[in-house]
């Protein structure tokens, strides 16, 4: 599982809809939109590993706002922001050779639509209406003013070992 993270001022998503046009699915001001993608490796045991947790615990914990004195110190959960969760296959693109990525390392898309439904699942327990999502395997445009800038890249194999 991989997270792109960016503090923002504000987020947007627009999906395609069915009759070619597009909605508004998600909108956030002050807080994370959170770019999510799932690897080969990521199959339907991944919730509630050690790792998955420790994903989603730091994700809400981590301290990169400002306190009263400038000073990252805050969380997303001290600051009261909002989150904006998009999926994201292209995270897995394989680079390496020639000069199209490839995307066999990308989870296939029922699995990766089942661990980001569950990840959604668990983010609206924590956060109700302050997490505001993308529309899973729809075209999208993602809008955002990034705040720092800030933006960390987090592998959960790299972080925890899963």
């Amino acid at each position: 599982m991989r997270f792109l993270i960016q503090r923002v001022l504000e987020g947007q998503v627009a999906a395609e809809t069915p009759g070619g046009g597009k909605a508004i699915s998600g909108r956030i001001g002050p807080g994370l939109v959170v770019l999510v993608g799932f690897g080969s490796g990521d199959g339907p045991g991944l919730p509630g590993t050690r790792a998955w947790r420790a994903m989603i615990d730091k994700l809400l914990q981590v301290r990169i706002f400002s306190d009263d004195k400038g000073k990252m110190n805050l969380s997303l959960e001290d600051a009261g922001g909002g989150l904006l969760l998009v999926s994201q296959f292209t995270l897995y693109a394989n680079c390496r050779r020639g000069r199209r990525p490839g995307f066999d390392d990308a989870a296939p898309p029922d699995t990766a639509r089942t661990l980001y439904e569950r990840l959604v699942e668990e983010l609206r327990g924590r956060l109700g209406e302050r997490l505001q999502c993308g529309v899973f395997g729809a075209y999208m445009e993602v809008s955002l003013v990034n705040w720092g800038p800030v933006t960390l890249f987090w592998d959960s194999d790299e972080l925890f070992g899963a």
